[in-house]
């Protein structure tokens, strides 16, 4: 996707002054406690105390249809600290009847955090019917995900996916009436880079939306594809605080497709791509980030194969780049 400018409604001044207040923010919290894990069937080692912690976005296992009760075992069986599940899921395990004790009973025994929830509430768009309907949908997210000990919750631009024109003042309002009904949920909205978008594709834009938020809790979900889409260069994340980032999304990309054509689906494991890693982590590192590292992964090949096989190969490569990047 080609570069986009700013909106011409948003001056040079109150951008750069928006990047300056952004390193003030501190508001993403950490995981709440583990309880102590139940014995494993098969376990993988869960990973040593460290700087980060490691979860499992359940896209990269999406085409295997597993319930969410499935989900977190796999995550635990694969040696994850956390999960990251969609929205839908959660919704679907309700609707046929699941209890959301059970889950969390299942959590707590498996030792495995939510760290983060995929949702696609409309809270940024244009129309006020479908932003009120937004947040509303974004309401009900958040007390479903609070049940089940959920802190922070995906909050990218859905919806306003075509709005290049899309006012960068009026969505720091939106986010911070988004904060608002997650603070009342007990749970964080992270502010999501799309790369693919027409609205919020770019760090800067985030860092803007965040920072004029003028909310105590905005954060920033940042994703190394996402952000190679959009055309940002990693250096920017230097300007991000790592205290205003619970989650970041970890995969890699090819050297083809060129960023122009390419897709989600051609994500692949942390390593296996060209994408910077070290740069990225060290520079995450330096910035204070202390929080989870969310494998995030649309590959249709990978969809094919075990996922238990998938999910392992998949921490041993973050694992690895972690170590690395350390080094």
């Amino acid at each position: 996707m080609p570069q986009e400018s700013l909106p011409d409604s948003l001056s040079r001044r109150a951008f750069m002054g928006g990047l300056a207040a952004l390193g003030g923010l501190g508001a993403a919290a950490g995981l709440a406690p583990q309880s102590g894990a139940a014995q494993l069937r098969d376990p993988a080692p869960k990973t040593a105390a460290g700087p980060v912690k490691y979860c499992l976005n359940t896209s990269t296992v999406r085409e295997k249809k597993l319930s969410v009760p499935e989900q977190i075992d796999l995550a635990a069986d694969a040696g994850y600290d956390a999960l990251e599940p969609w929205m839908g899921d959660l919704h679907q395990f309700v609707e046929r009847g699941g209890k959301l004790a059970d889950l969390k009973k299942q959590l707590a025994d498996r030792g495995v955090a939510v760290a983060s929830a995929i949702g696609f509430a409309e809270w940024i768009v244009d129309d006020d019917a479908r932003r009120a309907a937004g947040l509303e949908t974004a309401k009900r997210d958040m007390g479903l995900l609070a049940q089940i000990g959920g802190t922070h919750i995906a909050a990218p631009p859905a919806g306003a996916t075509r709005e290049a024109n899309l006012n960068l003042q009026k969505a720091a309002e939106r986010y911070a009436a988004l904060l608002e009904v997650g603070a009342a949920a007990g749970v964080i909205p992270q502010l999501e880079v799309w790369g693919f978008s027409a609205a919020l594709s770019k760090l800067g834009e985030v860092l803007f939306v965040a920072a004029e938020s003028k909310h105590p809790q905005a954060c920033l979900l940042l994703d190394v594809y996402h952000l190679y889409k959009g055309g940002s260069d990693f250096g920017g994340l230097r300007l991000a605080s790592g205290a205003a980032m619970h989650c970041f999304h970890m995969n890699d990309y090819p050297a083809d497709p060129p960023r122009e054509t390419i897709r989600d689906a051609d994500r692949v494991y942390p390593g296996d791509g060209v994408a910077p890693l070290m740069e990225i982590l060290k520079t995450l590192f330096a910035s204070g980030f202390r929080g989870t590292l969310s494998l995030e992964l649309f590959n249709p090949t990978y969809w094919k194969e075990d996922p238990l096989v998938v999910a392992k190969t998949g921490l041993a490569k973050m694992q690895a780049a972690v170590t690395k990047a350390q080094a």
